[in-house]
């Protein structure tokens, strides 16, 4: 019974040690297992709900801790501008080389495409997805983690796409960790979102428009 009483407050003691670590990394895990079983109205407002609203919900009522510290804010546009503009310069060819890939082709080719409404839908979906990783999970866990919560947030990012096509998600490994160092140097999750925006629609376009 003491033994009990011993490891009962030790488990106490550890989650009270890391409480910011266990309710960051608990919850970006929570709301990743529970998305993709409990859709709500449709696809874009559910990764809205669970990688957007619902780890902001968690930012106010379980840390205290004020949203805008969370990569809201511009940060350092000097530094993460540079790489936003590289990337877009040196990304077209290499995107448009790779939406000739069949593998590719065939899971982004879509009947009846529609630029205006593709757009603004995954606009939100990246949107979610980058304050989740980049925004919660980053600035969330440097405090911490420092330099390694550039690592931590890869791992669950990368994951994330293990159904797409093989070239894609080995891809992310390297993306999840050069924007979450873009977001790290550069204070802001803002240049990480529109990384990722750019490098989606252009290979959406060139896949079903060229």
């Amino acid at each position: 019974m003491k033994l009990l009483q011993t490891e009962i407050k030790e488990i106490y003691l550890f989650l009270e040690r890391n409480y910011s670590l266990v309710v960051i990394i608990g919850g970006a895990t929570l709301f990743l297992v529970l998305q993709p079983y409990n859709i709500i109205w449709n696809h874009w407002f559910s990764n809205l709900f669970y990688y957007f609203m619902l780890p902001l919900a968690v930012i106010v009522l379980l840390l205290r801790r004020n949203p805008l510290d969370f990569g809201f804010r511009l940060g350092n546009p000097r530094i993460w501008g540079v790489h936003v503009a590289v990337v877009i310069i040196i990304g077209l060819p290499v995107l448009f080389a790779a939406s000739r890939f069949h593998t590719v082709r065939d899971y982004y080719t879509m009947a009846d495409f529609n630029i205006l409404i593709y757009s603004l839908e995954i606009a939100v979906i990246l949107f979610a997805w980058e304050f989740l990783f980049r925004g919660f999970m980053l600035f969330g866990l440097k405090e911490k983690l420092g330099e390694a919560s550039i690592i931590v947030q890869m791992i669950p990012f990368a994951l994330l796409h293990i159904d797409k096509p093989e070239i894609e998600a080995l891809s992310t490994i390297i993306t999840g960790i050069y924007f979450g160092y873009i977001v790290y140097r550069g204070g802001s999750y803002w240049p990480a979102f529109i990384i990722h925006l750019f490098i989606n629609l252009a290979l959406v376009y060139f896949v079903n428009l060229v």
